[in-house]
């Protein structure tokens, strides 16, 4: 039998107890300090949300304006004036995307480096070569007064967005940029802001340039290996000719006569002909004719297509249950979070010429309006014409010169500055040619093509080598791309939003420039349409296919295809119109478009 000492047990059970408080001690301490946290994470995160009820007292209003959200959070908003609408539309967006709206121009302005340091420096290199904002800066400056004043009622929306908060009041993701950039600080927001995300809209809807560098690199590599290859016919097998004969195209046949509108629409529209009058003239659109739906569906796929890309389509109320025509629209954009597209409905307390907007869709957060929807009179919707737009040339440069016709022309060149967060500043020479920026060195398709060159002539595939019958120099890839002139389509989508019937969809439509795009439409009199509308080239030699001897001018584009020449159809005989990236007209349309169609 043993016995424990008093004293010993005494000493080892106060030990314990004191180890025991302390550890409860050090676990209410950790729990304090998670929960501390958590509350601190939760605020910073939360005080960045949108004021959605109540009243906001702000600078630079006129009136009342009102903003009202459903379940969803989309947003209503209903002002006395276009000046109070659009700053209303501005101060929502920044209320909800303002870092995306941020981040967007950064990336538009080639200036994501200063956000986020020297790993962006090479993508803000090639940014800045294109252009975009200096671009955007162009078509602001041409923008009639009107169109204008709603860019800068806009502007002063999200400025008065910036001027109540700062930091991570603004968005969670300046709260991170903060740890590495301290110094960063969102700039005021200016029309061309807005007007530059157009520009990298254009860039995602490029259609071919990445065909015309692939098919380029393939035909180096297939030379190189086999030198008495036959490269053209290896390419056609590569990339088959569009099955016309199968495949549905958007405009089948052109014709000479308007169609007639819809029973109850009233007379053709202003401007249009009649098969007795002088005017322009709209095409009809002839169809195969199929049983059901089923077969139909057949008729449109035909077991091909890869399964991806923008759809629409709009059926006449002679094919509905209603008595009225159904619009649909699914523009595929890029999957992205937040979304690409901003929903809102925009109204005026009482529609009038100085205040015509009642208009409801998709906004793209940053710019203001309405890129796709309905106002009460009018539908429309979107999908990618996919036609030709970008040709990249090959150059033959000699120092500060370049090769064309047989002379020296100077390049054209500038300096610019990539200031770099947490780093040293870059110098960037940026050199163009009459096509447009050289961006080999900056794109690597572009530099592959210039260490590995090839043209596509009227003769064929001409890959070059030290003994071809070209200038002397070094050889360099310029591109010549429709977005990279100043344009119209900053105006285009608010005439878009007051358009109250065809003829003033088709006016909207002829400021559409670029993005090239088809455009279908619906009214309430019930009549369907479609409008191909765009800054579509027409070329001289060569179709753009691959490369082209920059040195030869008789390469390069004429002009644009005029607005009456293109793609237009008016309540069909079919009732219906589908554009899926398909073939717009066949080969008989005197315009050469594309040899890129989307089965």
């Amino acid at each position: 039998m043993t016995s424990e000492d008093p004293t010993t047990a005494t000493a080892t059970r106060g030990i314990g107890t004191r180890i025991a408080r302390i550890a409860y001690v050090v676990l209410a301490l950790i729990a304090v300090i998670a929960v501390a946290a958590a509350l601190f994470v939760t605020w910073t995160i939360q005080r960045s949300f949108p004021q959605t009820t109540g009243k906001i007292t702000l600078d630079g209003l006129q009136a009342e304006a009102t903003v009202q959200r459903d379940a969803l959070g989309i947003p209503t908003i209903t002002a006395s004036s276009t000046d109070d609408l659009f700053f209303a539309q501005g101060f929502t967006h920044a209320q909800d995307r303002f870092f995306e709206m941020d981040f967007r121009r950064h990336v538009t302005s080639g200036r994501v480096a200063e956000m986020f340091g020297e790993s962006q420096a090479a993508t803000d290199a090639f940014l800045r070569t294109l252009g975009w904002r200096a671009v955007a800066e162009q078509e602001v400056a041409a923008l009639d007064e009107t169109t204008l004043g709603y860019y800068e009622a806009y502007a002063a929306g999200v400025n008065a967005y910036l001027s109540s908060r700062s930091g991570a009041e603004l968005s969670l993701e300046y709260a991170v940029i903060g740890i590495e950039n301290p110094d960063y600080e969102p700039e005021p927001w200016e029309p061309a802001d807005s007007v530059a995300w157009l520009k990298a809209m254009a860039w995602d809807l490029r259609t071919n340039l990445d065909d015309e560098s692939t098919r380029a690199q393939l035909a180096a590599g297939l030379t190189a290996a086999d030198p008495d290859a036959d490269i053209a016919g290896i390419l056609d097998t590569l990339y088959p000719p569009y099955p016309f004969e199968q495949n549905p195209v958007i405009v089948p046949q052109i014709s000479t006569t308007a169609p007639e509108p819809a029973e109850g629409s009233g007379a053709v529209p202003a401007g249009y002909a009649t098969d007795d009058t002088a005017g322009d003239v709209l095409t009809s659109v002839s169809w195969r004719e199929t049983t059901d739906v089923i077969e139909a569906a057949d008729l449109l796929i035909d077991s091909i297509g890869e399964g991806i890309g923008s759809n629409s389509w709009v059926v006449s109320g002679e094919l509905t249950e209603s008595g009225m025509p159904l619009l649909a629209n699914d523009p595929h954009l890029g999957a992205s979070l937040p979304s690409v597209w901003y929903q809102v409905q925009l109204k005026c307390e009482k529609v009038s010429e100085e205040c015509p907007f009642d208009v409801g869709g998709f906004s793209f957060s940053g710019l203001p309006g309405i890129v796709i929807g309905h106002n009460a009179q009018i539908a429309w919707g979107f999908t990618n014409l996919t036609t030709d737009v970008t040709d990249l040339y090959l150059e033959r440069i000699d120092g500060d010169e370049y090769w064309r016709d047989g002379k020296r022309e100077p390049l054209e060149v500038r300096t610019e500055t990539i200031k770099v967060a947490g780093g040293d500043d870059v110098e960037l020479t940026i050199r163009s040619t009459v096509h447009g920026p050289i961006i080999s060195g900056l794109f690597g398709s572009a530099t592959a093509i210039a260490d590995a060159p090839v043209v596509g002539t009227d003769e064929g595939v001409l890959p070059l080598d030290d003994t071809s019958e070209v200038p002397e120099g070094e050889y360099a890839v310029s591109l010549r791309w429709t977005a990279l002139d100043a344009g119209t389509t900053a105006s285009a989508i608010f005439q878009l939003s007051t358009a109250q019937n065809f003829s003033e969809f088709r006016h909207a439509a002829s400021l559409f420039d670029v993005p090239a795009q088809n455009l279908i439409y619906a009214d309430v009199e019930g009549n369907i349409g479609y409008q191909a509308p765009g800054r579509l080239p027409i070329r001289g030699a060569g179709d753009g296919w691959l490369p082209q001897p920059g040195w030869d001018s008789a390469y390069d584009w004429q002009g644009f295809i005029p607005f009456d020449e293109l793609p237009v159809s008016y309540n069909p005989a079919s009732g219906y119109i589908v554009t899926a990236n398909n073939a717009i007209v066949d080969d008989s349309y005197e315009h050469f478009l594309s040899r890129d169609w989307d089965y």
